[in-house]
């Protein structure tokens, strides 16, 4: 990576916590950047906590973190190069016309803008995410969508679109920092990082978050919710469509019915769909042939899985590997 190219991505982290934020997800970015300046043996990447009044704020776990400085100070936007906004719980209350004023002011300065958990929320309030691809976590992928349509918001575990950097919740700003540090320190040390934290899978922007079947459909349809977990756990050995109703009490017309109903898809269309993003997994994060893939994902041929993974995808599963974006995944 050329010089310029490196300049292009964040070193310099200003993390704004606000009320309630989500400790995991702050931390887990913080701790990526620190682990990397480790490996690397020099501090490539610096970091600094901002709130709106500085002083001690709760996390959503009641824990609590002294700011290093308040949106007021004139240090706040010095030494950065992105704000990354810490959203949690109740994001919407916890949004205070200063701190929108401030993104703002950030933003004219020319800084990125990023965000973990919930913080895109508060970025798209202050209409710094329009005509922008964005990621937030899954409860608030709706709402989102709803309040703003300008902002085309994805179910990825995370999105870099020019100078927007968003992830959802949970762990996942582990690998969007890794993002980053592949990028800027090499694929050695990255892998490094997700070595010292045990971490056996570091996803990609194309990596879509895991969305409860109970938050699509509801609590009503439980027969349902049975069959989806009875198919992802007979994978290698799908499940016939007469033994899946059986096992649900339901008739296989039902069945169909069901699905139909509420995932807008037959029962062996969801199933094919979910043995071909198995599938995609295997062939980002493994060395298997396709030949053991098709094994793994209960196909009776490598041509049948060939033809299906084409028809879902528009390429063949051989190309996969060629356009994977992320070569991180490969050295673990």
């Amino acid at each position: 990576m050329t010089n310029s190219a490196q300049r292009q991505l964040p070193t310099r982290f200003g993390f704004l916590l606000v009320n309630d934020f989500t400790l995991i997800s702050m931390s887990s970015a913080v701790e990526t950047l620190r682990m990397a300046n480790r490996l690397a043996r020099q501090d490539i990447y610096s970091w600094k906590t901002i709130s709106a009044k500085g002083g001690a704020i709760a996390a959503s776990d009641g824990l609590s973190v002294v700011a290093d400085c308040a949106i007021g100070d004139e240090a706040s936007l010095e030494d950065v190069d992105v704000i990354v906004v810490c959203g949690g719980r109740r994001v919407e209350s916890n949004t205070t016309d200063a701190v929108i004023r401030w993104l703002k002011k950030a933003s004219q300065s020319g800084l990125g803008l990023g965000s973990v958990c919930t913080g895109s929320h508060l970025l798209a309030r202050a209409g710094l995410l329009d005509g922008y691809q964005c990621s937030i976590h899954w409860e608030n992928i709706a709402a989102l969508t709803d309040m703003f349509p300008r902002v085309q918001v994805r179910r990825s575990i995370y999105t870099i679109d020019r100078n927007r950097y968003t992830s959802s919740g949970g762990t996942t700003p582990i690998d969007m920092m890794l993002y980053f540090v592949q990028r800027q320190c090499g694929a050695e040390i990255a892998a490094g990082v997700a070595e010292q934290f045990i971490y056996e899978r570091v996803r990609n922007p194309d990596d879509l978050q895991r969305i409860p079947l109970q938050h699509h459909i509801g609590k009503q349809s439980l027969k349902l919710v049975g069959a989806v977990e009875l198919m992802e756990a007979n994978i290698k050995e799908p499940i016939s469509q007469v033994d899946l109703a059986g096992f649900v009490g339901l008739s296989r017309r039902q069945l169909q019915r069901l699905f139909q109903k509420d995932l807008l898809c037959t029962p062996s269309r969801y199933y094919l769909q979910l043995r071909l993003q198995r599938a995609r997994e295997l062939l980002l994060q493994t060395n298997l042939s396709l030949v053991e893939i098709s094994e793994q994902t209960g196909f009776v041929s490598n041509s049948h899985f060939s033809k299906s993974y084409k028809e879902l995808s528009g390429h063949a599963p051989s190309a996969e590997r060629r356009v994977a974006p992320d070569p991180v995944a490969a050295r673990l």
